[in-house]
Parts: C-alpha cells; sequence; structure tokens
C-alpha cells in the first residue's frame, strides 16, 4: 500500500496546479472533478460490486495497483457515452497527473506512456457573419444603464477576442481607452496586451458616465469594469445567460455562446487579411495550431467562391 491515499495524491496534485502552474480556479476544479472520476472508476475495477467506487473507497488501493489495462478499461467506458474531445481532454488530465508523481518519485514508471491519444474529429468552431454579428449588437439599445453596460459588454468582446473569463474579470485600471488598448489576464495568469476599436471606447466611457451619474461611482474608481445590478463584479455565467436572451430577441438562426463571439473575431479578422500569427497573439493562443483552426473556415469560404466565380469549373 502506498503511504498516500489516492485522494490525498489528487489534493496535492491541485495544490501544484494551482501554486506552481498558476492555473485558474475553474481550471484546477476541472482537473479535480476528471481525476476524481477516473479514481473512483479505478477504484472499483477492483471492487465488482460498484462501477464507480465513492470517495472512501479511494483509501482501499494503492497507485500502484493502477496499471494501462485499468486506464484503458476506462478509456472504453468513456468512449460510450463522451465525444472523443471529452475523452482526449480526461486522458490528458490522466497523463499529467501520473507525469506528476512519477517526476516526484511517488511513481517508478507512467502507465499512460503506452496509451495513445484517440484521434480527434476536426470540428470547425462556431462562428456568426459579419452582418449578424453587427444585427446582434445594433440591437442592443443604450437607453438604460443595463442596455448601455451590455452593449459596452459585447461591443468589448467582439473587438477584442477576449475569452469570457478574462472579460468579467478586467478592471477598471485594465482598460486604456485613451490608448484604446486593455490588458487582460488569461490562462495560466499570462498578461496580454490587446487593442480594441473607437465604437468599443466609446461605449465603455459612455456607460461608466451612466454608471456615475445613477450610483456616483466615478469612472476611474478601481474596481471591476463592469458591474452587476449589486455593484459587484459580472460572472461570467451572467454574462452568457444576457447574450443568449439577446440572441433570443435578434432571432438569430443558431445558439451563439460567447465563445462563438470569440470564434467570429478571429474569423473575421482573419477573412480581411491578418496575419495568422498576430490573431494568435492577440487569442492570447499558445500553439499556432489553435489558430489555424480558423483558417479553415476561411479557406472553405473562398473555395466556394472560386467555384462559383471562375469560368472553368
Amino acid at each position: 500500500m502506498s503511504n498516500r491515499t489516492l485522494k490525498s495524491l489528487l489534493e496535492r496534485y491541485i495544490e501544484t496546479l494551482s501554486s506552481e502552474k498558476g492555473y485558474s480556479v475553474h481550471t484546477c476544479r476541472a482537473y479535480q472533478n476528471d481525476l476524481g472520476e477516473f479514481l473512483r472508476y479505478a477504484a472499483a475495477s477492483f471492487s465488482p460490486e460498484a462501477s464507480v467506487a465513492p470517495d472512501d473507497a479511494l483509501d482501499t488501493i494503492a497507485i500502484e495497483d493502477i496499471d494501462n489495462l485499468v486506464i484503458r478499461g476506462y478509456l472504453g467506458f468513456l468512449h460510450q457515452r463522451n465525444k472523443k474531445t471529452t475523452v482526449a481532454r480526461k486522458l490528458s488530465a490522466i497523463r499529467s497527473f501520473f507525469k506528476h508523481l512519477v517526476k516526484h518519485g511517488r511513481l517508478a514508471n507512467n502507465p499512460t506512456d503506452a496509451i495513445l491519444t484517440p484521434k480527434q474529429d476536426k470540428s470547425i468552431p462556431t462562428y456568426l457573419t459579419v452582418d449578424e454579428m453587427f444585427r446582434l449588437l445594433d440591437s442592443i439599445t443604450t437607453d438604460s444603464l443595463l442596455g448601455i453596460r451590455n452593449r459596452a459588454i459585447f461591443e468589448t468582446m467582439y473587438s477584442s477576442g477576449i475569452r469570457i473569463s478574462e472579460l468579467s474579470g478586467l478592471n477598471v485600471e485594465d482598460a486604456d481607452l485613451a490608448g484604446r488598448v486593455m490588458r487582460v489576464l488569461g490562462k495560466g495568469s499570462k498578461e496580454r496586451i490587446v487593442p480594441i476599436g473607437r465604437t468599443c471606447t466609446e461605449m465603455i466611457r459612455g456607460y461608466r458616465k451612466r454608471l456615475f451619474m445613477e450610483t456616483s461611482i466615478r469612472p476611474d474608481t478601481e474596481g471591476p469594469l463592469f458591474l452587476n445590478k449589486n455593484k459587484g463584479r459580472l460572472s461570467a455565467r451572467s454574462i452568457a445567460r444576457i447574450l443568449e436572451g439577446l440572441c433570443r430577441q435578434v432571432g438569430l438562426p443558431m445558439a451563439v455562446s460567447p465563445h462563438a463571439m470569440r470564434h467570429s473575431f478571429a474569423t473575421h479578422m482573419l477573412d480581411a487579411g491578418a496575419d495568422l500569427r498576430v490573431v494568435q497573439e492577440l487569442l492570447g493562443h499558445k500553439n499556432l495550431s489553435t489558430t489555424q483552426r480558423y483558417t479553415h473556415i476561411s479557406i472553405d469560404r473562398l473555395m466556394k467562391t472560386y467555384d462559383k466565380a471562375h469560368p472553368r469549373k
């Protein structure tokens, strides 16, 4: 039996993700959920009475008991009810966990070394056309504090291409409206500077001015850039709900998530001739391959135009 339980090894690993790698609370929670599910499955595989073991059962086996056969069985279990991307994500978390254990001397060998990552389907991100995006933004009325706030929020999201979590985390001091740039805290607590358009800066100024008129909160008061009705930070979940409501009002033909607005930003930039590496920098992507997904959209549209217009088909 290992001198540490599976539960304590997992807790120590999650602490490492936060303290050493700077992962966000949301990312750490996702790792904990994925790995907790796997370890319960592993414990249950040694106890035929249940398919998934409760947390108490994590004390009944040692980390050394988990071999590549257990992991393969878990992947088979996942394939029955999950998309390939989900399976790949969960396997990635398991790989990282065992790599950590080997690095710190808790295990001699990594049981995931002999396991291949399942081939994933290439998905094309959902996005809005330029006309659809303009129709959505122009539909947001600005005759109330909440209206002008919502307009400023989504103008900011489309103007900068930032993630919804980054938008929610913006503070007043992060927005240099005169210079038309914002300081964004991205994944792994990495900062980057992103430009914003004139329409966006005007909307933010208008919102903060209206906020001062109705609440006496000065435009330069430190704190969250976008406030909820209780004058606190507006959460990512709340922003997503607001967007969902706006899309229903406009009657867009698809469900538009905050991430779809980010996809739209990237697609429209590339369609207009922006350099791929510039877009990578703006989006805060670590790998260029992540940004390259958007080129498929542009190429597909290019081919349709070519086939329609070229006289010699």
